[in-house]
């Protein structure tokens, strides 16, 4: 009997023991984002684009006013992402509907932004309306090595004309150390309904689901994020079907693709946009198998989420709790996106205290 009891104190002790261990651990933690800047036009009409029909460029004065309000509602966003947990603004963030690299130049140069010193990567696509995808991303924690830009071919399925539409941008660094692949994305709009547009978006799954297996071919345990405003729900042909994405991680092989937003979206019913009253969760962030692995001596996903804090969505009316979109009715109503942004966190153990560390909990 006593040894039975000695065997059950031992077992208590070396548990709390346990326990404190884990506790005492400690976690770096960054952000990592998408956000559709809805619009983000300047107010210089370049005739090399069709920028005039653009909502800021449509309006009849007090342009200049408006655009600078709208950086302004842009960077506040920006700033707050992730920040409750990170203590910092994303580390990275992908965006879409910008139409130069001006209008980024703005963003990152409001007093909200200025002194996290952000970089822009950026190439002009060949996109009808004049919108790109870019990249921002801190200096101080991320070192791009390699940027390119990747061609979307497609074609109208009656007049078999080209259709102009954003490429997909794939950028290659360093975050912290850790060599990671982030792919930003826009895929073709819904405009003519879901099914007959449904080609367009499964096309540009094909290519990013080429510029993932191009990186794994060289190395099958790279560290790959995709994201973007997608014009496809989790559930979609383009995503479950051509990138062949996991709603369950630990479903997820070596070279598969895990999406955390699919559960968000089956399970919880949340989205990111809406259009005649339905919700939608068309901005996501997937990721690669050794993101998942539960080794935190580099950096791995811990959590996802959806930035939508009271004052970005509708208070009242018909529209209630949608996002609080930049224009309509022909008018500015200074409000944000018609989009909320996404972010997933990343974490790595460290040894010590230090600036933007956590407790994993």
């Amino acid at each position: 009997m006593k040894i039975l009891k000695s065997l059950l104190t031992l077992l208590v002790i070396i548990s709390v023991f346990n326990v404190q261990a884990q506790e005492e651990k400690r976690f770096k933690i960054h952000t990592v984002a998408f956000y559709n800047l809805e619009n983000l036009f300047d107010t210089i009409n370049d005739p090399l684009k069709n920028d005039e029909a653009s909502p800021i460029m449509e309006m009849k004065g007090n342009r200049a006013e408006v655009y600078t309000k709208k950086v302004k509602n842009m960077a506040r966003v920006i700033a707050n992402i992730g920040a409750d947990k990170a203590n910092n603004s994303p580390a990275i963030i992908g965006v879409c509907e910008i139409e130069n690299r001006d209008v980024l130049e703005d963003v990152v140069n409001d007093p909200l932004l200025l002194a996290k010193d952000y970089g822009i990567i950026h190439y002009e696509s060949p996109d009808g309306r004049g919108i790109d995808v870019a990249l921002l991303y801190q200096k101080e924690l991320f070192r791009p090595i390699d940027t390119s830009t990747h061609e979307l071919v497609i074609y109208d399925d009656v007049s078999r004309d080209r259709i102009r539409t954003r490429d997909q941008l794939l950028v290659s660094g360093k975050l912290d150390g850790d060599l990671i692949h982030i792919i930003v994305n826009h895929w073709p709009s819904r405009r003519g309904g879901e099914a007959r547009s449904r080609p367009k978006r499964v096309a540009a799954a094909k290519l990013n689901k080429r510029i993932i297996d191009s990186l794994q071919s060289i190395d099958p345990y790279a560290k790959i994020f995709t994201m973007g405003d997608l014009n496809d729900d989790p559930t979609n042909e383009s995503v479950k079907k051509v990138l062949k994405a996991k709603k369950d991680k630990k479903k997820v092989p070596l070279k598969g693709i895990y999406n955390p937003y699919e559960r968000m979206f089956t399970d919880k019913g949340w989205g990111t946009t809406a259009y005649r009253d339905a919700l939608s969760l068309f901005d996501q962030i997937m990721m690669t198998k050794p993101l998942l692995e539960d080794d935190y001596s580099s950096f791995r996903f811990w959590k996802a989420g959806i930035y939508n804090p009271s004052y970005m969505f509708n208070k009242r009316g018909r529209y209630k709790g949608y996002p609080l979109r930049s224009f309509a009715n022909g008018g500015f109503t200074n409000g944000f996106s018609d989009h909320f942004p996404v972010y997933v966190y990343l974490i790595k153990e460290v040894k010590e205290d230090s600036e933007g560390v956590t407790d994993k909990g």
